[in-house]
């Protein structure tokens, strides 16, 4: 949890992966790869995890996914530790957790008995809940550091560093949004007042990260590992209901 003081730091279920993933960009850092190879890796890496699924090599499958996990944070420690942001490797990044979150489900979907509406439900769900949490993260963000780097919904273009592109930052904006838009507003319809909180308590952000996408990536590992792949779907589907929890204690405690 880099974008946040010491002070202001609560504890992330789905950050975990972290101090791996700083220890690993202070290495590669020294020998010149930067965020946006580290992010190519991280989606062979989600690859692979497809792959071991359709094979039925589950442990495998998900020692593959944690890996992609782990890339997915050292990604952006490279750049802060660089001090070489890029927005090309922002876009890149959510725009590769889409993909192989679709293909891990499609892939599931196809080697189980699991009905297409359980399988729209489960990823729609997935998600959904990411989105809750980002809502959130950001809106935390915004009121402790004013940051402006990542916004609730991403409507409008960012200018490109004078190291980038502006043609491939539109481009990759533009699959970003359509991505991501409807899951976005779609929160921000459900919990309008949230943006008026002066501030989200430690244990409200905390009970808000078993949503977001690290955590939801542990969970899909622990059923692999435990040959539990028929129930992953229907999982995930029941799953969704927590996103909307977690909304009602916020309007309900958190003011």
């Amino acid at each position: 949890m880099p974008k946040l003081s010491n002070e202001d730091k609560f504890i992330d279920f789905s950050d975990y992966a972290r101090p791996i993933a700083t220890f690993l960009a202070h290495y590669l850092s020294k020998i010149k790869i930067n965020a946006i190879q580290v992010t190519l890796v991280f989606l062979l890496a989600g690859f692979a995890c497809v792959y071991a699924i359709y094979t039925g090599h589950w442990v495998w499958a998900a020692i593959f996914l944690m890996i992609k996990n782990i890339l997915d944070a050292v990604d952006g420690e490279i750049a802060r530790i660089t001090k070489h942001p890029s927005i090309i490797g922002r876009y890149l990044d959510s725009i590769f957790d889409f993909a192989i979150n679709l293909l891990i489900f499609i892939i599931v979907f196809s080697i189980t008995n699991a009905s297409i509406y359980i399988f729209i439900l489960a990823f729609l769900g997935v998600e959904f809940q990411c989105s809750i949490y980002n809502y959130y993260y950001v809106i935390l963000r915004r009121r402790l550091n004013n940051e402006e780097t990542s916004r609730i919904i991403e409507y409008r273009k960012p200018v490109a560093y004078q190291y980038e592109s502006q043609k491939t930052v539109n481009f990759l904006h533009a699959i970003f949004l359509s991505l991501y838009f409807i899951f976005d507003v779609f929160v921000v319809f459900l919990d309008k007042k949230a943006v008026s909180v002066k501030n989200f308590p430690k244990w409200f952000m905390s009970l808000s990260s078993l949503l977001g996408l690290g955590f939801q990536l542990l969970l899909i590992c622990l059923l692999l590992c435990s040959g539990l792949i028929e129930i992953l779907l229907p999982f995930f589907a029941w799953y969704s209901i927590f996103g909307l929890f977690v909304i009602l204690i916020r309007k309900w405690f958190v003011k």
